[in-house]
């Protein structure tokens, strides 16, 4: 094992006394600090490839030697060509890895530095080693590059790759990755402390110019009076009492007229002082979000120590397109959406192409413009997770990963994140704010929600629920209810719970900003829905009794 020697200023070799946890040193190879060192066995020799770590400036992590010898313990002689590299970072001069065979011929992962430390990976197929020459060529590595920045595990930089072959003769590799460039800690801390300093410079500014102009000492504190004689005239100390009262007289009339300019009262003045607050304000904003705001990445959460995806489904039309682009360009970058479908109900579809997305656009098109399309069962779905979302709602990649993760845990039930209260004799249809006065819910609407895309889906499209899309498509509305009812009704035999609750950080809805919101008359909305509520109950029974918010030991649904 060959360990980084840059701390110890030497390339040390261990030898494993008890695999794979005790190790001994078996013998220092060069004397030199040599990073991200690779052995390699080739024709007849040994050889090494390593960088030294204290190069500096263009050539930081721009740097590759060779050595070689007859025995893997040396003694070790460089290469004729050293440095091979020795000035451009983004050739991948710092090894990516081990160097590997392949059909016979030798391979070496580099990393590209370019822009930070180990941006990515690329592959050089081995041409001419000898003794005195090096020759090598860049190869594709093959490998698709990261698509959505931070929320991706690789998405900044992947800079190390080991790969074996199998006895099947398949191949397996180890990758790093990281979601930030190098360094990001540490310059986050540096613009989160210059935030606080530039704003303490700001107080300390204004505290100086009141308190200078308010603590004005008088000329008389600088020279005592003097006697009038011939004899004090011309006295060193006389000149120079007289210089002092010059210039305090002086200074006297600048700070008066400077004082009478910044009289707080005036509007001008005024505005200068909410100016230096306001930018004092946004320094402090600018440090606690450097310091406390994290790195910018929303990660996905795992479920049993595994990674899983789910499949995003929105319904739109023509006139909502602007919104829809939009929706499709912020949540394709959530780390767990493999595919957005778009259940396009009216007016001409646009082409897969005309969206900035970083997974797969599918625009559904509906021959009927029905509410119901938005649960048709669809075979192309991939995953077993559907994010059914309306395409005027926008929310944080972390809190859609807090839901499917919760999701997850319990796959049989719906899990959204807006709850409703319904309760009363007839039942009426409320807001969320009543469910908080309840301080529980029994409904979540459909609107932004996980489910189980073939239990939930088929259960819709049942002969059961027939009545009920009838109902839904005559009014145009309701079509989450009847999910609802849907799954209240699947498991009312066993009584078990049919949705959960995750509370989101923030959510806009975009639809308040145009003219093509669905339902604009709040009140004539609610009417409508307590209508369904009462039509869906006679046929269905009732929704179940309520479960309470803040029961999850996270606190995601509080």
């Amino acid at each position: 094992m060959m360990p980084e020697g840059n701390k110890k200023k030497e390339l040390r070799l261990y030898r494993a006394t008890k695999f794979p946890l005790e190790w001994t040193l078996e013998k220092v190879l060069i004397n030199k600090p040599l990073i991200d060192a690779s052995l390699v066995q080739y024709e007849d020799n040994w050889w090494l490839f390593a960088s030294d770590f204290t190069r500096y400036g263009t050539e930081k992590n721009a740097e590759l030697e060779i050595w070689y010898s007859s025995s893997p313990l040396g003694p070790w002689k460089e290469h004729r060509q050293n440095p091979i590299y020795k000035a451009d970072k983004s050739l991948g001069a710092r090894n990516g890895g081990r160097l590997f065979m392949f059909e016979g011929s030798l391979y070496r992962p580099g990393q590209d530095c370019s822009g930070t430390y180990g941006r990515k990976i690329k592959l050089y197929k081995v041409e001419k080693l000898s003794k005195e020459e090096y020759k090598e060529v860049p190869v594709e590595l093959g490998i698709e590059e990261p698509k959505k920045g931070r929320n991706a595990w690789n998405g900044m930089r992947y800079h190390h790759l080991d790969a074996q072959q199998l006895e099947s003769g398949r191949w397996i590799a180890v990758m790093d990755g990281d979601r930030v460039p190098s360094g990001d800690s540490t310059r986050r801390s540096i613009s989160g402390y210059l935030g606080f300093l530039l704003a303490i410079v700001l107080v300390t500014f204004v505290g100086f110019v009141k308190g200078a102009i308010n603590c004005y000492i008088p000329p008389s504190f600088w020279a005592a009076p003097a006697r009038r004689n011939e004899l004090s005239r011309i006295l060193p100390v006389y000149r120079f009492n007289q210089k002092v009262r010059r210039y305090s007289t002086s200074l006297g009339r600048y700070i008066t007229a400077t004082k009478a300019r910044l009289n707080e009262k005036t509007w001008s003045n005024k505005l200068f002082f909410c100016v230096i607050a306001l930018l004092g304000t946004v320094n402090v904003c600018i440090a606690v979000h450097f310091l406390l705001g994290g790195n910018g990445t929303e990660e996905a959460y795992t479920h049993q120590g595994q990674r899983s995806q789910f499949t995003m489904v929105t319904m739109t039309y023509e006139a909502r397109l602007w919104n829809l682009k939009m929706f499709v360009e912020h949540y394709s970058r959530c780390e767990s959406v493999r595919e957005i479908v778009v259940v396009w109900n009216k007016g001409n579809p646009p082409g897969s192409d005309a969206f900035d997305s970083t997974v797969p656009v599918r625009i559904r098109v509906e021959e009927l413009n029905s509410l119901n399309n938005r649960f048709r069962v669809d075979p192309l779905i991939k995953t077993r997770a559907v994010l059914e979302l309306d395409d005027d709602i926008m929310m944080t990649c972390s809190d859609v990963e807090k839901g499917f993760k919760v999701w997850r845990e319990h796959p049989e039930r719906m899990v959204g994140f807006y709850p409703r209260m319904i309760d009363g004799d007839p039942p009426q249809y409320r807001n969320e704010r009543y469910a908080r006065g309840k301080k529980g819910y029994n409904l979540i609407l459909t609107g932004a929600a996980f489910m189980d895309s073939e239990f939930a889906f088929r259960r819709y499209w049942s002969e059961e629920a027939r009545e009920g899309r009838d109902y839904v498509h005559k009014n145009f509305n309701c079509e989450d209810l009847l999910m609802n009812f849907m799954y209240a009704n699947a498991s009312s035999g066993a009584g078990g719970r049919t949705v959960e609750y995750v509370h989101p950080a923030w959510a806009i809805d975009t639809s308040k900003l145009s003219s093509v919101a669905i339902s604009r008359d709040t009140q004539k909305h609610y009417d409508v829905r307590t209508k369904c509520l009462a039509k869906f109950s006679s046929i269905y029974g009732p929704l179940p009794q309520k479960w309470e918010f803040g029961r999850r030991e996270d606190g995601w649904d509080k």
